[in-house]
């Protein structure tokens, strides 16, 4: 196995397979494969809500070892309809990622996920624990109401002066109402909102419908606790305590502070943990990269071990 040492991200590349999955519910995912048809199965889960993979993601995977899944999640990216909401759960998109396995003949996978990519990784491998190998995550997200309204803190200064309640729920009803300027306009502060957290510069045009579409599956998810109990990913634990695990956490990250991650940690002490110091949120950052890059690498060492 080789070991990663390397602050870089492996060369871009193309997919060697690019597939639309029908699975069911009149949504069609976007799926993608990466690497050596024979390669290490390994499950690249993408953050958002709603976020969709993109090509640089491709570059945490060496290409010449991982054969990797990459999914653009319902309603997300490129998978369609772009935005819908129906049939749209926590649990649809478990359901969804073992039907891909099952579909594409992998008999089990390590999964790789950041931010909500890593509430999903504990969901799923909590539900199908023996189709899972490993877990990698990073920039810990547990779906919880507290971390919900931290997160939606600074968005009470944006509302309409009208408004008044919770503001995530204001911009909420603004975004997934029939209005479509105005559920433009407000998806629009969400987004750049969102942008401001990591340090970006405000959208310099409209939002496209790619964009409008993550707004609207981010508003239907954190609007409803992201279709979990309260506690439940970590009181799910004991499911897959056995597993070889990563948490790899950004100490600075603005979007996921460590404190979702220290808390998984004390539930699953078993799992190994990698605070990154006077890192953020961004894992294709040198420092994140890095991490997260040799953490692949321990666990796919663990499970050929």
């Amino acid at each position: 196995m080789q070991h990663y040492t390397s602050d870089l991200l492996f060369p871009a590349s193309q997919p060697r397979c690019v597939r639309q999955m029908a699975v069911g519910d009149g949504h069609i995912l976007h799926v993608e494969e990466c690497g050596p048809i024979d390669g290490v199965p390994v499950l690249f889960l993408h953050g958002g809500p709603g976020a969709g993979c993109m090509p640089e993601h491709r570059q945490l995977f060496d290409p010449a070892i991982f054969r990797v899944v990459m999914i653009d999640q319902r309603g997300a990216g490129r998978s369609l309809p772009s935005g819908e909401l129906g049939a749209n759960t926590t649990l649809d998109l478990v359901a969804d990622l073992d039907y891909v396995r099952e579909a594409l003949g992998i008999s089990g996978w390590i999964v790789f996920g950041g931010s909500w990519g890593s509430l999903l990784a504990l969901a799923y491998a909590q539900i199908y624990p023996e189709n899972v190998h490993g877990l990698v995550m990073h920039g810990i997200f547990l779906g919880s109401r507290e971390e919900i309204v931290a997160y939606a803190r600074g968005l009470g200064s944006m509302l309409p002066r009208l408004e008044r309640g919770d503001p995530l729920a204001a911009f909420a009803r603004i975004i997934l109402s029939e209005h479509t300027e105005r559920a433009a306009q407000a998806a629009r502060v969400w987004l750049d909102y969102q942008r401001s957290l990591i340090g970006k510069e405000p959208l310099d045009a409209p939002p496209n419908a790619m964009q409008q579409a993550r707004a609207r599956i981010q508003m239907h998810y954190l609007t409803r606790d992201c279709f979990l109990m309260p506690g439940q990913l970590l009181a799910g634990i004991d499911r897959i305590r056995h597993l070889p695990a990563v948490i790899v956490q950004g100490l600075a990250d603005p979007v996921c502070p460590p404190v979702a991650a220290e808390m998984l940690h004390r539930a699953w002490p078993e799992a190994t943990w990698v605070p990154v110091a006077s890192a953020g949120h961004d894992a294709l950052s040198p420092a994140m990269a890095r991490a997260c890059i040799r953490a692949l690498g321990w666990v796919t060492e663990c499970v050929e071990g």
